[in-house]
Order: structure tokens, then sequence, then C-alpha cells
């Protein structure tokens, strides 16, 4: 692609950004930047009552109505063959974008202006990032440090799609080397934004990604008591996203003494209830299990009970009431949940 082709798209960027939303739209934008071409003229595109809406040049395609580039008013599109309709390019799969457009991408997004646009670019990212090849061409191309920037945007919806793109991104055990040191500033998400928001969940997820080995658990030693006090107050799914994230860390034993060290609420054994959603009900059976698991020596014990407010005194210490609770879950209706706490009671 020469620099004469390069720069007359690149100033028309902001109008794709209108039809970049979703995986097949991201797909939308290689086929309009790589097989078409855009004029320079502004024009208006006729729409009739008839089944399509036809160009008026000669020898160009006819859009369906409703289609994806029939929607785009003022974006004069020529489409690289009569016979592809524009049905196929919402389809498509972002994994088709070549690393050209994945440079343009980053580029423009550095130097957006608007909020929606900068939504707009981290999603189609995103979206591309779900694949292999994509996840190691924007970390080659010093995306992963261009899309973590913006976990301060001023725009919470920005901050949203920025933490949907790193989460894709760290899928990838390369890129969690570099997403690593953006673990304090996602933290401080989770703790500064509102409970149950998509902020919170973001985070979680991204965590939990990150969490899946132990490589940097170590990261998030400091951070149980955040994860304990979120458990109580949230909602189902964020509960589960929280749990997600304590259960990759109690698998870990290297990081049980800093979990039980932990201060803890008091309500956290009240979860342990019949009330409770199954799905939240299951994962903190897990995590229950994982912690009595654990066998300290009696002098860890004995310090530890000497601790106020700790995990262990809430949870593992004879005085806490989990285990009563526990035997009550034995008549729990769903046959799994009885299994899980008969493992942890024998």
């Amino acid at each position: 692609m020469g620099d004469g082709s390069v720069a007359p798209r690149l100033g028309n960027m902001k109008a794709l950004l209108g039809i970049v939303a979703g995986a097949g739209a991201s797909y939308g934008i290689y086929k309009l930047i790589s097989g078409g071409s855009f004029k320079r003229g502004k024009k208006s595109v006729t729409t009739s009552e008839s089944p399509g809406v036809r160009s008026s040049q000669p020898g160009e395609v006819t859009l369906q109505r409703g289609s994806l580039l029939a929607k785009v008013s003022g974006l004069d599109v020529v489409c690289p063959r009569p016979d592809v309709a524009s049905a196929d390019i919402i389809h498509q799969s972002p994994s088709n974008l070549e690393p050209q457009h994945l440079k343009m991408l980053l580029s423009c997004l550095q130097t957006s202006n608007n909020s929606s646009d900068r939504c707009r670019i981290l999603l189609t990212l995103g979206n591309a990032a779900a694949f292999t090849v994509n996840q190691n061409l924007i970390r080659e191309f010093e995306g992963i440090h261009i899309i973590a920037g913006f976990l301060s945007d001023p725009a919470a919806e920005v901050r949203v799609q920025t933490l949907n793109a790193l989460n894709n991104l760290c899928m990838n055990i390369p890129n969690q080397e570099q997403i690593k040191v953006y673990v304090p500033q996602v933290l401080e998400l989770i703790e500064m934004s509102p409970v149950n928001s998509d902020l919170q969940l973001g985070a979680l997820r991204l965590l939990t990604n990150l969490s899946v080995t132990d490589k940097h658990q170590h990261l998030l030693k400091e951070s149980i008591t955040l994860l304990l006090s979120l458990l109580v107050v949230s909602n189902e799914a964020l509960q589960v996203q929280t749990l997600k994230v304590l259960v990759n860390l109690s698998s870990n034993p290297d990081m049980m003494d800093d979990i039980v060290q932990a201060q803890a609420p008091a309500s956290v054994v009240l979860l342990f209830d019949a009330r409770t959603a199954s799905p939240v009900l299951l994962r903190l059976l897990t995590f229950a299990g994982n912690l009595k698991a654990w066998r300290p020596s009696a002098q860890v014990a004995d310090e530890l009970r000497r601790t106020q407010d700790c995990l262990f005194r809430v949870m593992l210490d004879e005085s806490s009431q989990l285990h009563s609770r526990l035997v009550q879950l034995l008549s729990h209706p769903d046959g799994e949940i009885q299994s899980q706490v008969a493992r942890i009671l024998t």
C-alpha cells in the first residue's frame, strides 16, 4: 500500500468509526479500506421505498435497505466487487484484519478526541484480540501500552472497553508480561468505581485471566481484603467474578499465608446459605475447600487467632460459624453443592 493511498484513507477513518461496532463490523473496516476507496466529495445516499438503495453511478453496487453500508450516511463507498453484499461484511471475522489495519486503528486511537470514537476503536481492537495472531501483532506494535493508557480516560465507557481489550490480550502469555504492570491501576479502578459497575466487572475479568497461573498471583496479595469486601456487597455477577479470582489465588499454597492473614468482613460466612445463588455458592465452597486444605502449624494458628478480623478467624478458627453453616448445607437441593460440602466436612 503506497503513501498516496494511505493518507486519504487515514483522513477518512473518522467516518469509518461509525461502522466499527462488533466483530463483524471490524472486518467491515478491513473490507472498506482494502477493497474500496473514499471519494473526496461528500455525497448523499439516496433512500427509496424500493427493496434496495442504489448508487447513482453506473456499475456500483445495490445496497440492501437497513444494511450496514446503507446506514452510513455521507460515506461514499465503492465496493470491490458488485456481487459482495453488505451482509457478507458484517458477518466476517475480525481475524481477517491485516497488520496495517491494526496499526491504523492504534494510530487513530492515540489521536482521537471523541470518546465515542475511542470506544469503537477499542471495541474493534478487543474483538480482534480474541485471535492469537492479532494478540501477537498488537503486542509487537506496542499496542498493549497504547491501549492501557486509556485506563485513566475520563470517560467510564472508554475505560470499560480498555479493560475488555486488555482482557482478551491477556489470554496470550507473553502479553501478560506487559499487562502485569497495570495491575495496581486495575485494582484502583475496582476500589474507586461504583459497586456492581461494568468497570468493576471488566477489571475482575482481567484479574481472573492474569491469575490463572501462579506466575503473577503475588501481584494480588495486597488485594485480598478488597476482594473479600467486594464479595459481601456486590450482585451475583460480580460475586462470581470475584470468587474466580479468589479461587485462583487460594489454589496456590504459596499465597495461603497472605490470604488467611487478610482482614475479612465477618459477614462473609453469611453467604454460606441456601438462599445464596448456586453459581456463587459453588465457588464459595471451592474457596472454602482450598482454605480448609491448608494446615498451619500450631504456632502460626495461635498467631492468627490473635489477629483481629483476619480471614483465619472468620472462616477457619474453631470459633467460626462456618462449620455449622456447612452442616446445614448438607440438605441443599443441589446435589453438586451437597457433594462439595461433604468433601469439606470429611
